[in-house]
């Protein structure tokens, strides 16, 4: 049967992206939420925006943007925003357009137009299903989805927050936990598994609860949030 399906952060991580695409069986049936922050920090930002534009035109992508995919956006027209995204890992992105190799940087002009577009026009601020709400950080528990203030969307670190006023479940990412476990309350779950570091890129059935994992160096997990968390 056809699933939701939550991918966490990816942050260029593209080994591990592929990796759990085939360990998950992905269709195109499967509806896919991905959380946000694809690029910075891991080595392949190109790669996995290539992905994410490929699979947008053959599966059911539901991309999020993340606080690293805006700061990417704003940099392109703003010193001060260049400066403080290269601080954030925004260099290593650069690094996987280097016309000459990943052993320097590459500049904003090396990143094609299509990246631009879909990291600026393509990518959303959360998505509501019927019984959750994915955001890529958090959630102010008594405002509408539609009038969340920015903090609230890219920002904010997950914490104990009350039910959101819809009623529905909370799936984010953007809280790195360093366990390589997602970390869950009765209203909110994190899958920010630290994919850039030495953890593990997570995808949830929402549904069942059951979850997958795979890292940098082609490992595979899976279990379901009960057994965890």
């Amino acid at each position: 049967m056809p699933r939701l399906l939550a991918i966490g952060d990816i942050h260029g991580c593209y080994t591990a992206l592929v990796t759990l695409e085939t360990f998950v069986e992905i269709t195109p049936e499967d509806t896919i939420v991905t959380l946000g922050d694809y690029v910075d920090r891991g080595p392949d930002s190109r790669r996995v925006l290539d992905w994410l534009i490929s699979k947008d035109k053959t599966h059911k992508l539901i991309p999020l943007r993340g606080n690293h995919d805006l700061m990417m956006a704003q940099s392109r027209n703003d010193q001060d925003h260049y400066d403080r995204w290269l601080g954030l890992g925004g260099y290593a992105a650069l690094c996987s357009y280097s016309p000459n190799g990943k052993a320097d940087a590459g500049t904003l002009e090396n990143v094609p137009q299509s990246h631009w577009n879909f990291l600026s026009n393509r990518v959303l601020p959360y998505y509501e299903s019927d019984h959750f709400i994915f955001v890529h950080a958090s959630y102010d528990p008594d405002v509408p989805m539609s009038e969340q203030e920015n903090y609230f969307l890219y920002w904010e670190k997950f914490s104990y927050q009350p039910r959101h006023a819809s009623g529905k479940i909370v799936v984010c990412g953007h809280t790195s936990q360093k366990s390589g476990y997602p970390i869950r309350t009765d209203n909110a779950i994190c899958i920010d598994t630290r994919a850039y570091g030495s953890g593990w890129l997570s995808c949830l059935d929402v549904e069942s609860k059951r979850l997958w994992q795979a890292n940098q160096f082609g490992q595979t997990r899976k279990f379901y949030l009960d057994d965890v968390c």
